[in-house]
């Protein structure tokens, strides 16, 4: 496993990570996602990213169960919560201080831990100041309840505009930033959000590599039933990937096969390592619903020279 630096922070985060988005609890059991976290760590993955959201907190509670029977020693992993949709009620719901403080409170006592060590906005709150999060998270590290914050999906004007709230108070700001980033989705991470990688050094732990496995080719011979596509509640998936079934995509899925063909590695593989090729990446998040979809996407680690700045000019 190969370890990057979490922007300009010390904290060292694997190359690749595991996350529990819409796999755990509606695709994998206790048994089988015990199974794929073990495999995990044991092929050096120590962050593991959760949020409130997934499975309405039953994503987190089911981690927290594993975290506990594996025993790891805490100082061996990193594990993440994300705040915004925590319920219908008002007080529930947003970036406000009561909200980021009940949040990041119900997580620790759902993930079993004493602090979180990445806790994120998990999209921007226009009703919310951003000064307001930004104080917020300030005090959560000051409690000793969360050691770095960061983004989810915000805008570079609305990171831009915390780090400099940040600076007038001599706060802490966003050390990361979680952005989907993938070969079919990357105008933001890589335009947008270019200044912001120069200039403030933020890190990113990037979600959907494979664009909810359209990147594998598996969608072009029809939807499989187990598919996340078919997950009650996530339907806005299969709607995005008809949306988006273009010309230009077809084009990509082809120069991915005939690529990984030549490489000799899958079309996951390659996907995953085109993310791990832009320095801008810390860690990319994967997820998987079975263990065999695990261990192939995690051995794309060992493939990484393979792709060298030639090869990656045909993906463009």
């Amino acid at each position: 496993m190969e370890y990057r630096n979490l922007g300009n922070s010390g904290l060292k985060i694997s190359a690749l990570s595991f996350g529990s988005w819409v796999t755990f609890v509606n695709q994998l059991n206790q048994k089988e996602a015990t199974e794929c976290m073990a495999y995990a760590y044991d092929q050096g993955v120590n962050f593991f990213d959760n949020a409130e959201a997934y499975a309405s907190g039953k994503s987190e509670i089911l981690m927290g169960k594993i975290i506990k029977k594996l025993n790891w020693d805490r100082d061996s992993f990193i594990v993440s919560s994300k705040a915004f949709w925590g319920g219908e009620l008002p007080t529930q719901r947003g970036l406000s201080k009561k909200h980021l403080n009940d949040a990041c409170i119900s997580a620790l006592k759902r993930l079993q831990v004493d602090y979180l060590d990445l806790f994120y906005c998990h999209r921007p709150d226009p009703e919310t100041p951003i000064e307001e999060t930004v104080f917020a998270m300030n005090d959560l590290i000051l409690q000793g309840k969360i050691m770095y914050w960061g983004t989810s999906e915000w805008s570079s004007k609305e990171i831009v505009t915390a780090f400099k709230i940040a600076k007038k108070y001599n706060l802490r700001g966003p050390t990361m930033e979680q952005p989907q980033y993938n070969i079919l989705f990357r105008e933001r991470f890589e335009i947008e959000y270019k200044n912001i990688f120069k200039k403030y050094r933020i890190g990113s732990t990037i979600w959907s590599p494979l664009a909810s496995g359209i990147l594998t080719g598996k969608y072009q011979k029809g939807i499989p039933k187990k598919s996340r596509f078919n997950v009650k509640g996530y339907e806005w998936l299969k709607e995005e990937f008809e949306k988006n079934d273009t010309d230009k995509q077809t084009n990509i899925l082809t120069k991915l096969k005939k690529l990984s063909d030549k490489l000799n590695i899958t079309m996951a593989q390659l996907s995953i390592i085109w993310c791990l090729k832009n320095p801008n990446v810390s860690s990319v998040i994967l997820g998987a619903s079975s263990i065999k979809q695990l261990k192939e996407n995690l051995d794309s680690i060992n493939y990484i020279d393979l792709l060298d700045e030639n090869k990656l000019k045909i993906l463009t």
